[in-house]
């Protein structure tokens, strides 16, 4: 009895669902028999077919600077009355909807227009749902390639404006109006729909607002009717941590070592501009780069390659600074004479100013302190050297010691032997050797004083050079935000 029962409740389901399928198939012939998908869903020629459009953005894939090219991922639903589907769900078992291949009917064939890549249709050709009443939606998946104008004025600190334009293919404005959507609420949906849930964020870019507009051109009569586009912007700004962390703060380290030339000393020119130019470089490096990343277009200079070019002019007068303070603290008596106005302003007037004291004053400090017997000793001899004939100081001594008869034997002695005479000569004449490489020391070292005084004063200058020039250039990028549109932004 039981089996009896169970056999009579699974025949009683087969039947069930045979009278479905039949039910939809039923109405699969009743709909598509004599329909043919070449035709206008209208009854009168001059009848328009409205269509409306909603744009769900599921991806924004990458923004290609280099080839200016944007590929995005989006949802293309589109809805439409066709009055030759029109059935009544009581008269088929209640089916509310019915799936239909999308070649089977008709379609406005709205498609990108700015694409890069001549796909013009969708990724995959979804079935088009038939409803009670004759509407039909159409909810596609696609993958578009399109141009986007890339400005590079302020990378990568930057934010561009692309754009999406749909338009139909085949039908004029007058064969097909194209009409945004409308929500639960009765709200038009004029912008870019992102669902946050199924919307994979990008790590480069940020979408601030993704407007739509519907633009209809009215054609001449030699170009007739017209058409109608619906055209979609995203305003993306991009996210520049990436670029700060690799290649700005980079760019800065390396381009602030070359200040550090000016401490090295005033005789090392070579190793100065070693330094420097193994600086001018990497900056070189990071300039190739940048040329790598963005398009190449001559109608503006990006901010970071604008920065480089900063720096390595910079780096480049540093160069030529060393060489020129090279040149002047190898210099010598004998090939330049120092003027008095030079001395007093590279020589004391400029170390007041910059805090450093007199040089001299610094070298008499720092030179040790002489016996009181030494120097006395010194000055004697000096006033000797000055004022008694050589003959008389090279007896001077004698004199003092042994009274008259040794003055007058030293004098013999002196008029008898004349290499003693020479001897003397020979003795002042190094002495006079000695004093005049002194004197020279003494100016070969106010011409290296001079230059470490140019070399302090010409860091000063690059400090600040670098320190406000650096501060102009990115201060043009702290200002250059996405302007206040009247648009709600896109992801809330």
């Amino acid at each position: 009895m039981a089996g009896t029962l169970l056999s009579a409740l699974l025949l009683l389901q087969l039947l069930g669902r045979g009278e479905g399928k039949n039910e939809e198939l039923r109405l699969y012939h009743h709909l598509l028999d004599d329909y043919d998908p070449g035709r206008r869903p209208v009854q009168k020629p001059e009848d328009t077919v409205t269509v409306t459009l909603k744009v769900t953005l599921t991806n924004l894939i990458s923004l290609n600077e280099k080839e200016e090219t944007l590929t995005t991922s989006v949802w293309i639903g589109i809805d439409w009355h066709d009055y030759r589907l029109n059935y009544s769900k009581g008269d088929f078992g209640g089916i509310e909807t019915l799936r239909v291949p999308s070649e089977l009917v008709w379609l406005p064939e709205i498609v990108l227009e700015n694409n890069i890549d001549g796909q013009f249709g969708v990724a995959y050709e979804a079935n088009v749902l038939v409803s009670e009443g004759g509407y039909v939606s159409w909810l596609p998946p696609a993958i578009y390639r399109s141009i986007c104008a890339v400005e590079v004025t302020y990378f990568p600190f930057d934010w561009q404006n692309c754009s999406l334009v749909f338009r139909s293919q085949t039908y004029n404005a007058e064969e097909v109006e194209l009409v945004f959507a409308v929500d639960d609420d009765g709200d038009t949906i004029s912008n870019i729909d992102i669902d946050t849930e199924a919307y994979t964020e990008n790590g480069e870019w940020a979408i601030d607002f993704c407007p739509g507009v519907i633009r209809r051109h009215d054609g001449g009569s030699n170009d007739g009717p017209g058409d109608t586009e619906v055209i979609y912007t995203l305003i993306i700004r991009r996210k520049p941590l990436f670029y700060v962390i690799n290649i700005i703060v980079p760019c800065v380290l390396i381009s602030g070592l070359v200040l550090l030339a000016y401490f090295l000393p005033a005789q090392a020119g070579g190793q100065k501009c070693t330094v420097s130019i193994n600086v001018l470089l990497a900056q070189t490096v990071f300039l190739f780069l940048i040329a790598q990343k963005i398009p190449e277009t001559s109608l503006s200079v990006p901010l970071l390659g604008r920065y480089l070019i900063f720096v390595m002019v910079v780096a480049t007068l540093i160069v030529m600074n060393c060489v020129i303070v090279l040149n002047v603290s190898c210099r010598t008596p004998t090939t330049h004479a120092m003027s008095p106005r030079l001395r007093h302003v590279l020589l004391e007037l400029l170390p007041q100013l910059l805090g450093s004291g007199a040089p001299s004053e610094v070298s008499r400090a720092a030179s040790p302190p002489r016996r009181a017997s030494s120097l006395g000793l010194l000055l004697r001899a000096e006033e000797l050297i000055l004022k008694k004939p050589r003959s008389e100081l090279m007896f001077e001594g004698q004199r003092y010691r042994h009274r008259t008869w040794t003055a007058a034997l030293c004098q013999t002695l002196g008029a008898a032997a004349p290499e003693i005479r020479c001897c003397v000569d020979a003795v002042n004449f190094v002495a006079e050797s000695t004093r005049d490489q002194e004197a020279t020391g003494e100016e070969v070292s106010d011409w290296v004083r001079m230059g470490k005084a140019l070399d302090n004063i010409c860091f000063w200058a690059a400090l600040v050079l670098f320190l406000v020039g650096s501060s102009l250039i990115f201060l043009g990028a702290y200002f250059n935000q996405v302007p206040e549109l009247p648009y709600p932004p896109c992801m809330l």
